[in-house]
């Protein structure tokens, strides 16, 4: 018989968790209660009561948890000592845990040292037949592909969006400590603190109920034939910051530095979507100035209602890719947008 392990990290002394943490705790109730079994939950962080209490009511048969002001922050040799520790100490032959950056940077070597196998960027668990499948996209996210392992244990990183987040009472959890045993020559690395950008320099909203998307159309000449990068970045930056949208960006405009042409400076790597970027999951969507890019359109599988805009209504992304389509000039209607929004 299969047992479960739901591991998560808490992100600060005294704080719950986030809602992707939460959406995979949603997905591993939803596995135990398939194979009709119970399940543990396993928190890693400085100080994880205030998280464990708040998930309380969310059925689990055991709270464990490694803490310390050593695993407070994200790094390898501890977060990975910890992970180990709380799947000895449970036994788990199935392992569910957020596709956090924090955590995908461990499952892989945890695995390893359990004898198991891992599976990252898992977008579906469920039971067929008796046994747990999980679902992957692969391709550049044309193909899907649903897969089972008789190997034990089996760590699973489900993506954000793919169940709800679990929402329950609160309550007082009673957390069973567990060592974990740190390398004998120490740890190497040493945090010394965290740097974040303000509120209002933030682009990348993970939990926005909005993604906006540009395109290198926001820096190719206009119809006057000038170039506007200056006035483009002005308009996308008041947009977010008036809308709290997030913002992802084609590959093409991305790289457009390393050939010498204008950029907006806002962007970097981390906003890219698509092939070779991330695959974002909001609500809504609106993609701006894209031609059609296919590495855009791939990025944007998951996102709920997609609506463009475009001065070319046969373009690739225009023609069945949006829900919505808007033939229009995209800085008079972001300028027209700014002025409602303010």
């Amino acid at each position: 018989m299969e047992s479960l392990l739901f591991l998560a990290h808490a992100e600060a002394a005294g704080c719950p968790l986030r809602k992707q943490s939460l959406e995979a705790l949603a997905a591993a109730k939803q596995l135990a209660a398939s194979l009709g079994i119970e399940f543990s939950v396993g928190l890693v962080g400085e100080d994880v009561q205030t998280a464990a209490d708040a998930i309380a009511s969310c059925g689990a048969a055991r709270f464990l948890a490694v803490t310390g002001a050593e695993f407070g922050a994200a790094r390898y040799a501890t977060d990975a000592a910890a992970a180990e520790a709380l799947c000895l100490a449970t036994g788990a032959s199935v392992v569910i845990t957020p596709a956090t950056s924090r955590w995908n940077r461990v499952v892989a070597g945890v695995s390893h040292r359990l004898g198991g196998r891992v599976d990252t960027h898992v977008t579906g668990v469920e039971v067929t037949d008796g046994t747990v499948t999980v679902s992957r996209w692969v391709y550049r996210q044309r193909m899907q592909t649903v897969l089972s392992r008789s190997q034990r244990p089996w760590v699973i990183a489900v993506e954000g969006g793919i169940a709800p987040a679990w929402v329950g009472e609160g309550g007082a959890a009673t957390v069973e400590g567990v060592e974990a045993v740190l390398p004998g020559d120490g740890v190497r690395s040493c945090v010394t603190g965290l740097e974040t950008p303000s509120s209002d320099q933030q682009t990348i909203r993970p939990d926005a109920a909005l993604l906006f998307v540009t395109g290198a159309g926001w820096t190719k000449p206009q119809a006057d034939g000038e170039v506007k990068t200056a006035e483009a970045e002005e308009l996308i930056l008041a947009f977010l910051e008036r809308a709290q949208a997030s913002l992802g960006s084609t590959k093409s405009l991305v790289d457009l530095g390393g050939d010498g042409q204008a950029v907006l400076s806002c962007l970097s790597h981390l906003n890219q979507i698509g092939q070779t970027g991330s695959t974002p999951r909001h609500a809504k969507g609106l993609s701006t100035c894209c031609h059609g890019e296919e590495p855009h359109t791939v990025g944007w599988r998951f996102v709920g209602q997609r609506r463009a805009i475009s001065l070319d209504p046969a373009c690739g992304w225009s023609r069945g890719k949006a829900d919505v389509l808007y033939v229009a000039d995209a800085f008079a209607v972001m300028r027209e947008l700014n002025q409602l929004l303010a």
